[in-house]
């Protein structure tokens, strides 16, 4: 087993209609070794008014999720302001910085990707993908969105599906919590 990169996720995000939807598939593979089927990429946060998920090294996405969380507290649910301010933090600390994860972030108002250099992105079109099948999720869901009726959650399960079939690193078993 070739143990030299971690790939752990794909996760999507999409905002549509008044709903948010985030996916992420439960494969974490070590090298070309499939280690896990379903593990848990996206939570609720914040009296679940909040939903995170986390692409990356596992202890790196759970320091996220935690530095997140604390953040959502200290300014008691603001989305917005939790996210600016852990993205200066991530800046900033020398640990922090060297995390190799991406944090998607959103509520029912607003819906963000935390980067590893400090950046953080609200996409145009409200839908984010992130992890080794994140680009196949993102085309996906965005010709969903332009070309069909399908909800949030229904766009967020299906564009996860069909990176699955795509990405060796990403399975089809798929987590969608909607808010």
């Amino acid at each position: 087993m070739k143990s030299d990169k971690i790939h752990a996720t794909t996760v999507l995000a999409i905002r549509k209609d008044g709903q948010v939807a985030m996916a992420a598939d439960g494969q974490v593979s070590i090298g070309n070794a499939i280690m896990k089927h379903r593990a848990q990429k996206v939570r609720r946060l914040h009296d679940a008014k909040v939903l995170a998920g986390c692409a990356g090294s596992a202890a790196d996405a759970l320091t996220l999720f935690e530095r997140f969380e604390t953040k959502l507290d200290e300014y008691s649910g603001n989305l917005q302001r939790a996210a600016v301010e852990l993205a200066k933090e991530w800046r900033m600390d020398k640990v922090l910085r060297r995390l190799d994860a991406l944090l998607v972030v959103a509520d029912t108002e607003s819906l963000y990707l935390l980067s590893g250099t400090g950046d953080l992105l609200e996409p145009d079109d409200q839908i984010v993908g992130v992890g080794s099948g994140g680009g196949y999720a993102l085309a996906a869901a965005r010709a969903l969105a332009a070309h069909t009726d399908l909800s949030a959650e229904e766009i967020a399960r299906e564009a996860l599906n069909i990176a699955s079939g795509i990405c060796i690193y990403t399975n089809d078993q798929i987590v969608v919590e909607t808010l």
